[in-house]
């Protein structure tokens, strides 16, 4: 996480950015996410880097094209264990969503250990995709006042405030 502050120390701000360093002479960093966007809530500590590149390599292998995206996770679902449901808006929807799915989990546990161990000891089933329909995003923004420029939907969430809102825009697909 990065914090500013004085070179005498007198004060500091928490910009609320997570960096990773790319090179250290000289400094030189990326940001990596925020951090209030993260999942915790079964001690996995899932990060926006994480979910960004398991999209991005779930497309890659299956010719999906994702619009927008949000991570929250379902801690009590109806039915069998708890997961991470991924609401994911599609320009071009993988032929497979299955696969996408299988895609998705396999870089979740490649990055993340703490995600593995909990899909593997079956505290965590595998990812679930939700498909929102086109404009759901962006309606769901609008309908909640932040729609413009400067608002952006977080990628991830340790709740289902989100997901819940987006759950009107929810739709099936073969």
């Amino acid at each position: 996480m990065l914090i500013l502050n004085t070179n005498a120390g007198l004060w500091g701000y928490n910009i609320g950015d997570t960096i990773r360093f790319v090179s250290l002479k000289p400094y030189k960093v990326i940001v990596t996410g925020r951090i209030k966007h993260f999942i915790s809530a079964f001690g996995e500590h899932v990060i926006s880097k994480e979910v960004e590149e398991a999209i991005s390599y779930a497309c890659s292998k299956t010719n999906g094209i994702v619009n927008e995206f949000t991570v929250a996770p379902q801690v009590n679902p109806k039915e069998g264990l708890p997961h991470h449901e991924w609401l994911v808006e599609f320009d071009k929807v993988p032929d497979s969503l299955e696969e996408f799915e299988d895609y998705l989990d396999e870089s979740m546990r490649d990055q993340n250990i703490y995600y593995k161990d909990l899909i593997e000891g079956k505290i965590l089933r595998t990812v679930i995709v939700s498909c929102i329909e086109k404009g759901g995003f962006h309606n769901y923004m609008r309908a909640d006042g932040k729609l413009g420029g400067q608002n952006k939907i977080p990628k991830l969430t340790d709740n289902r405030i989100i997901a819940g809102k987006l759950s009107e825009f929810k739709i099936a697909v073969n």
